[in-house]
């Protein structure tokens, strides 16, 4: 018997979550283990259960940078960083307060950005992140740094398939 949240991880992420048998080669190989409050097994093991809520609430699907490490270490060949990014669109549209605000503003600041301008221009993104963070000086000294060598350019640049990029994000739910 599986639960509501297995089903749901299988078909959006398309991963066989329910082939992990906690060999623990995914949370091995993690560079980013140390941030997660469940390593990358364990959210394995909780989607199997069907623990929805723990998961939502967690720093785990937020810390996850999707290096794919854990992907190409697993023997059944699951992939968690497409079930992360599941986990991570269900805690938005779900309203969850999410575990780490911070990580989250800089995800959805992100993500936006993409969705505009079809890339990030990080002006836009930065300026994004730091209302939401409530951040505001943090970092101030390197971002001037690199703004007066050019690497953050005021004028954002479109991407030519902008309107193929927003079709994907529709697809996508967002």
């Amino acid at each position: 018997m599986s639960s509501p949240l297995l089903e749901k991880i299988i078909t959006e992420s398309g991963q066989p979550v329910n082939l992990c048998y906690q060999c623990r080669k995914c949370s091995a190989g993690c560079p980013m283990v140390d941030e997660f409050d469940f390593p990358p097994n364990m959210v394995m093991r909780m989607i199997q259960l069907g623990l929805e809520g723990e998961l939502l609430r967690s720093r785990a699907i937020w810390m996850c940078v999707s290096c794919e490490t854990c992907g190409t270490r697993c023997p059944n060949q699951i992939r968690i960083a497409p079930v992360m990014d599941v986990l991570r669109a269900e805690c938005l549209k779900q309203g969850i307060e999410p575990a780490d605000p911070t990580t989250v503003a800089l995800h959805t600041s992100f993500i936006e950005s993409i969705r505009q301008f079809g890339r990030v221009h990080e002006a836009t993104m930065l300026l994004k992140y730091k209302f939401k963070s409530k951040k505001f000086t943090d970092d101030l000294d390197v971002g001037l740094k690199l703004f007066l060598k050019g690497k953050i350019p005021i004028m954002p640049k479109k991407s030519r398939n902008l309107s193929k990029i927003k079709e994907i994000f529709t697809k996508a739910g967002f």
